[in-house]
This record gives structure tokens, sequence and C-alpha cells, in this order.
């Protein structure tokens, strides 16, 4: 009996991957733009002293406090964006950034990526001072795959597979840009903010609804 349980298990685990995968390729179909195509970052402009440049087909920041923001403006979509972040990093993705000169929580709403974040309800896979997560989910030392969605005032962010926001409310911010962090990270014993987490991200996508 015991032995069937765990075939059971894991029949059903894989007809979950292999759904979750299809789902994936499913997100490079008809109706997605590319944003990031690990050639050049023409879609972009930089603001910050980030130091984002590419490196094997990936965009990489691992010093200073900025922004990649993206030239075009987005209302309702869906974005797909695998990303890789260290322990020290402190990232997020910003959606519908009203202000491409300065983004932040007041500007924007931040989907965030920090694993060690002091106010962990706002930390990785949740919507800051929007949506909350618990238990918030860790992304760092591993490949990671965002799905956001912002339809109206609705929005649902799935981190590899798993729902951490379902259709929250709010009405901020109707449209605006996507951005990509680098940001500073906690502060040592003399009160300095790191600047130096590793983060990468690969395969963007963004699907107008």
């Amino acid at each position: 009996m015991k032995r069937w349980t765990t075939l059971a298990s894991i029949a059903l685990l894989l007809v979950g991957i292999a759904g979750y995968t299809h789902q994936l390729r499913a997100q490079t179909g008809v109706g997605w733009v590319t944003l990031f195509d690990g050639k050049n970052l023409d879609s972009w402009n930089k603001i910050g002293d980030a130091n984002w440049r590419i490196e094997d087909g990936v965009v990489i920041a691992d010093r200073g406090n900025g922004f990649l923001v993206s030239k075009n403006i987005y209302g309702d979509f869906q974005l797909r964006a695998e990303f890789w972040v260290d322990n020290d990093a402190n990232s997020g993705i910003f959606i519908r950034c009203t202000d491409p000169e300065k983004v932040n929580g007041s500007t924007a709403y931040e989907v965030n990526i920090w694993d060690r974040r002091p106010d962990p309800t706002y930390g990785t896979g949740a919507i800051v001072n929007v949506a909350k997560v618990s238990p918030m989910p860790k992304a760092a030392g591993k490949w990671n795959v965002y799905e956001i969605i912002a339809k109206g005032s609705t929005f649902t962010v799935i981190l590899n597979g798993q729902k951490t926001v379902d259709g929250v409310q709010d009405a901020k911010f109707a449209s605006g840009r996507i951005a990509l962090q680098h940001g500073l990270g906690l502060k040592d014993d003399k009160g300095v903010e790191n600047d130096k987490g590793v983060v990468k991200f690969r395969k963007l996508g963004i699907k107008p609804l």
C-alpha cells in the first residue's frame, strides 16, 4: 500500500511539472513580445548607477543602485521573467512605473525580490505595500520564474508555479513602464547599505491583455 501511495504521489508530481512546462512554452507564442533577447538592451533605459551589462545572454548587475526602465508603456498585461539573485541581493520588478526617471513605491508597484528584507511580509513574492506574502518563499541561489498579471485594478503574482498574490485589488496606477532593479541591501556594522548583491535576468516577455 505504501509503495502504491508513493508511486501515485510521483505520478501527480510529474503531471504537475509537465503542465507547468507546457504553460511556460505557451508564453512564448502568439501575442508575446520579447523585452530582452539576450543580445542587447535596446528596449531599456538605465537610471541610477547600477552596473548593468550583458554576459552570456543574461543581463546582470552586481554593484550600485539603479534600474533598467522599459522604453514602452504598458497597461494590462501578463509578464514573464526568469531571474537569479544571490542571498545579499535586493531586487524587484516594478510595474506601471509612472515616472521613468524616479522609480519607487510611490510611482509604481514593486513585485519584490528580496529574501533578507527586514520585514519579510513584503519580501520575495509580495507586492510592496499592496499584497503581503506568508510564508515568504526564498529565491536566492537558483533560477526562478515570475509571472505577473495586471488587469485593471487586479494583480496576480506567480513564483515558480505557486501563487503568492492572488487577485489583489489596487487602483493607484493604471499604466506605466516596467523596471528591473538592482538595489541597496542590508546595512553593515557602520550603517552602510550593501550594494554588491548579484542580480540576473533573462527571457523577459510581455503579452498585452
